[in-house]
Formats: C-alpha cells, sequence, structure tokens
C-alpha cells in the first residue's frame, strides 16, 4: 500500500471528529446496509442459544451496564421473532436468539486477552439473566486476528490536515467563521471548531477546520488574533462519493484567495498542485485497498473500526 503523505497516521490516535457529532450506533446503515450491526469482519461474536422466546424487556432489564470491555465496545443483539432479523433488543419484541459481539480492533489497537476476558464476564452475566447458553470461540485464535485487523487498519489509516497561514495581517474568530460559513461550514460542539455537515444526519463531518481556542474564547478583540487555520480530513470516516479531497482542496484554495493567506502542511511547506496531485492519487489507492476488504471508507464498518 501506499501510504498518503502529509500526517497519514501510523501511530494510532483519537479520531479528529469525535467531539463534534455522536458517534454512529452499531447499526448505523439500517436495513439499507446490514453490514452496520455485528459482523464478523470486525466482531469476535458469541452466539447465545435459548430454550424458549425470550421478551425484549428482559433482555434490557440483563443488559450490562457498561457497553465496553477495556476500550472496545460491546454490543447485544436479539434475533427478532416475528422480523427474523437481528437488532438490539427492543420493548415490545420477542426474541429466539441472541448474539454479544465486541469489537476486535479500534484506533486505540487490537482487543487484547484482557479485554476478551471482560467481554466474556459480560456476555456471561447477560446469558444468565436470561436464562441462554453463550458459546464463545477461542479466545487466542479471536486476539490473534484481532492483531491482523489492527495492523491492517494502523497501515490504512489516513488522517490529513492542511494548514492556512496569514500572509500579512492576523484574522479575527468572527472573520474566519464568516468566511467558512459562506463555503457552507457550521460551528462544531467546540470553541475554534467549525464543521462541513454530510448531507445526511447523524454522519461524520467531510471536514473539520479548527483555530486556536483561547481566540476563539477572547472577550478582547486584541488578543484574539488568529494566523493559521487547520483543515481537516479524516479519511476512513468520510465516503469516497462525498470527493472529500477535492473539495478540501477546493475550498482551501478558495480561503487563501478570499483571506490572503497560503496552503501549507504541517512543515510550513508550500502545499503546490503537483504535491496536491501525489496526495489525491495515494489517496485512490487507500480507498480502492479498503474497497477491497469490505471496509469501504464512511461505511458503518469502517466508522467504527476508524474510531
Amino acid at each position: 500500500h501506499v501510504d498518503p503523505p502529509m500526517d497519514a497516521s501510523a501511530d494510532r490516535h483519537e479520531p479528529l471528529f469525535d467531539p463534534d457529532l455522536p458517534a454512529p450506533t452499531t447499526l448505523a446503515g439500517g436495513t439499507a446496509e446490514r453490514r452496520g450491526g455485528l459482523d464478523a469482519l470486525i466482531d469476535v461474536i458469541a452466539p447465545i442459544a435459548l430454550d424458549g422466546l425470550v421478551s425484549g424487556d428482559a433482555a434490557l432489564a440483563a443488559m450490562p451496564a457498561t457497553r465496553r470491555a477495556g476500550s472496545k465496545p460491546v454490543a447485544i443483539e436479539g434475533l427478532n421473532d416475528a422480523t427474523g432479523q437481528w437488532e438490539p433488543p427492543a420493548a415490545g419484541q420477542r426474541y429466539r436468539a441472541f448474539q454479544a459481539g465486541v469489537q476486535m480492533a479500534n484506533r486505540t489497537g487490537a482487543l487484547n486477552e484482557i479485554e476478551f476476558s471482560e467481554f466474556t464476564v459480560k456476555a456471561s452475566a447477560f446469558a444468565d439473566a436470561i436464562n441462554g447458553t453463550p458459546q464463545f470461540p477461542e479466545m487466542l485464535d479471536e486476539v490473534s486476528r484481532a492483531r491482523e485487523l489492527d495492523q491492517f487498519a494502523s497501515s490504512h489509516d489516513a488522517q490529513l490536515s492542511f494548514v492556512l497561514r496569514a500572509r500579512h495581517a492576523a484574522w479575527s474568530p468572527g472573520y474566519v467563521q464568516q468566511n467558512a460559513a459562506r463555503l457552507g461550514f457550521v460551528p462544531g460542539l467546540l470553541p475554534g471548531r467549525m464543521v462541513l455537515p454530510t448531507s445526511e444526519a447523524g454522519l461524520p463531518p467531510i471536514l473539520g477546520l479548527g483555530f486556536d481556542t483561547q481566540a476563539a474564547l477572547a472577550d478582547d478583540p486584541t488578543q484574539s488574533a488568529i494566523r493559521e487555520l487547520v483543515l481537516s480530513l479524516d479519511v476512513p470516516q468520510v465516503a469516497r462519493a462525498e470527493q472529500p479531497f477535492s473539495r478540501m482542496r477546493e475550498i482551501a484554495a478558495t480561503l487563501a484567495a478570499e483571506m490572503d493567506g497560503v496552503v501549507t502542511d504541517g512543515d510550513s511547506q508550500m502545499l503546490r498542485d503537483d504535491t496536491m496531485d501525489i496526495i489525491g492519487a495515494d489517496l485512490e489507492q487507500l480507498y480502492d485497498t479498503l474497497d477491497s476488504r469490505d471496509l469501504a471508507a464512511g461505511s458503518a464498518l469502517a466508522r467504527r473500526l476508524f474510531s
């Protein structure tokens, strides 16, 4: 594979967009994208057999207090007796089987033995409460599968950022917000943070725009001088169809022209068109690789794995 240059992380770190929007739920795709629920591609799954039907209310009462094992999300799904679909337990429904799952990797790394054990404790307690019998896969096999997935994810994770620097006069927060708003950015949840939302509610934003928090919070205009903005793209979180990179390029160029700035990388090197073309080509390869592993950028599974 070819790692995109500039901040393409081999080190795992927190996703850039975490604070701004709720994390996608485990069933983000609904019926259109079944692969949003528990999936053997990225989850360890333990089937729970039942003697008879179990009500959704009983299942909800038995759910573990926290849905994590260490740093990994844990989910429980029931096989709805009426619809024949797997879903998170819901009141008023009846279920003929359950399955518990724990995610094998995310940006904190691979599922380890301690997290696997914590998962089995939680899933067993749930199964006991509903008189079910869980069947767990072999721990060492799953932990080794988790390491392989993590290795793939770490080497195909890319978070790009461009820096827009003021050439002459510094900018005020209001001036930055006004220019960004014209290009579709809306305020994020944190001061000094704006996001370009997708057309579909609840999905991570296409791009982030950040500037100095201190400046954003300053009451005194003389203290609020901004000399640089960071435009960021969390590649695996955003669908290729949104064309996030070409939009990022276009927005950077527009802001630079309108605000008298220059576009550079994190080391203050000017980003010329030929460099941008190379990054774009690397990204296309990355998208192809993710597609070939059924982890297309922006899909429910990719958003979970790269979070």
